[in-house]
């Protein structure tokens, strides 16, 4: 059995960490240097960082602070926001970066998919997809999930998967920020019906959800990110915590 993997999210604004509710009011969480080596020396088996405006500023994920948590850090980390382009790729990994994460992109040119799954391989493509359900059906949203699109989740999820995606980072906007757990039937749904990784985001709050999400969800691996930030949970404990659940967690 693949061990289940715990994965802290820094959601960088001009140039600091923030987080908030349903993708809004966003507060400070730190510097996210600072955050990404503690989260590295507790244990965390990966990093996301979301430069969560860059599409929407019409702007690239700041390279500069890529190349200073990539230093800071010994595990594998994965760099989203307003990479459209394999140039934008390119950048990235040079700068430190392990995976590439893209939505807004992936949305609007479904070929890039397939092209930077070939240029760089599966194992570095994560795309991510937020969906809100509205009026009982789950809908892709764009631009930190400010656009609603037409695309039904599910259908697009397995076309992203189709077109060469190495993994999905599946967060529920009716979800994010509240801590009231993640959305265990959706992703459950989802990871029985795709042949790659499914990572959870949104909902997280306490250490049983984490359990829920591996056991019911079925998820690969969950992020978070307030939780870690403002110190609601470490990681370590949470680890602890999950082995004696007997979920298979990475020691």
């Amino acid at each position: 059995m693949l061990t289940k993997r715990i994965i802290p999210c820094l959601d960088i604004k001009e140039g600091r960490t923030v987080k908030g509710v349903n993708f809004v009011e966003l507060r400070d969480a730190g510097d996210p240097v600072e955050l990404a080596k503690i989260y590295s020396d507790e244990g965390a088996d990966e990093l996301v960082f979301l430069d969560i405006t860059a599409t929407v500023d019409k702007r690239k994920t700041l390279a500069e602070l890529v190349t200073k948590v990539a230093k800071a850090i010994n595990i594998p980390f994965t760099v989203g926001g307003g990479i459209s382009t394999i140039a934008d790729v390119k950048l990235l990994l040079n700068a430190g970066a392990d995976k590439i994460s893209i939505n807004s992109a992936a949305v609007h040119n479904p070929k890039i998919i397939n092209e930077m799954a070939a240029e760089f391989g599966s194992q570095c493509i994560v795309v991510a997809i937020d969906t809100r359900n509205v009026d009982g059906i789950d809908f892709v949203h764009t631009h930190g999930g400010r656009n609603p699109t037409l695309l039904k989740t599910q259908a697009w999820a397995q076309e992203v998967c189709d077109r060469g995606a190495g993994e999905i980072l599946l967060t529920s906007m009716d979800h994010d920020g509240t801590k009231s757990g993640f959305s265990n039937e959706l992703l459950a749904e989802f990871s029985s019906a795709l042949s790659i990784p499914v990572i959870a985001s949104g909902g997280a709050g306490s250490m049983v959800h984490f359990k829920d999400v591996f056991t019911f969800g079925k998820a690969d691996a969950a992020l978070a990110a307030s939780i870690f930030h403002f110190k609601e949970i470490a990681i370590p404990e949470l680890k602890s915590f999950l082995v004696d659940e007997g979920v298979s967690i990475r020691k």
